[in-house]
């Protein structure tokens, strides 16, 4: 099976880099729509089975001009959502985005059991996003292509957790509807064939005002919430 993980459009809060986790989340600004505006287009030679979102409003957003352009319903997942805050919740002072960083790049090196302050360890994060993707993939089989419009940081994690090739994802860009494209199956697992880091809609897209610490490499992220603040 194909599953091409997609980053949702540009959100107010990646505008502020704020930390947005929470439910149902923001919009998507003007670029944001935008960026899904350019999805059937710049996906028009993917042979496309299903489009599945997470149970945030932006991943939603993002899907809808796809979904539509195909003919196809969104299914929305649980477990595909962002990695959630806890008490980092719309912060985007340094000090936080750093913590909320550090306790990610600890689980990519193995430290599962460390809880994000007042949110979850990295064993429940990936449990549900484990859950998520066997989920879909159960109900398609090896020809299949799905896309799942899920987040930043969710996306790097689990990608790095789970995935075979692919090096060091905390240097690693995924910019609003960047999308990272595996190859496998629930018993052989995946690997990575293609991270696309850029948005897909076009060069003109990227937004140089925002300060996007969820889709940054780590140290970029924490130097662009030094300037947000």
């Amino acid at each position: 099976m194909r599953l091409m993980l997609l980053r949702h459009g540009q959100t107010p809060s990646n505008v502020a880099g704020a930390l947005d986790t929470g439910r149902p989340g923001a919009g998507l600004t003007a670029l944001g729509h935008a960026q899904a505006r350019a999805l059937p287009d710049v996906l028009r030679g993917e042979a496309i089975s299903a489009v599945y979102a997470s149970v945030l409003t932006r991943t939603q957003l993002t899907a809808a001009p796809l979904a539509e352009a195909r003919g196809l319903a969104i299914g929305v997942e649980e477990g595909v959502e962002e990695i959630g805050a806890g008490d980092l919740e719309l912060r985007s002072d340094k000090a936080s985005i750093t913590t909320y960083l550090d306790v990610i790049t600890d689980w990519l090196h193995g430290d599962l059991d460390r809880m994000m302050p007042g949110g979850q360890n990295g064993r429940v994060f990936v449990a549900g996003y484990d859950a998520a993707i066997a989920k879909v993939a159960a109900a398609h089989d090896e020809r299949d292509t799905v896309v799942v419009v899920s987040h930043g940081a969710a996306i790097r994690a689990w990608v790095g957790l789970r995935v075979g090739g692919v090096g060091s994802v905390e240097d690693r860009w995924l910019s609003n509807t960047g999308l990272v494209t595996l190859e496998g199956d629930l018993s052989a697992g995946w690997s990575l064939t293609r991270w696309h880091g850029k948005p897909l809609g076009a060069a003109i897209l990227p937004d140089i005002a925002a300060h996007d610490v969820t889709g940054a490499p780590v140290r970029e992220a924490v130097s662009e919430a030094g300037e947000a603040g």
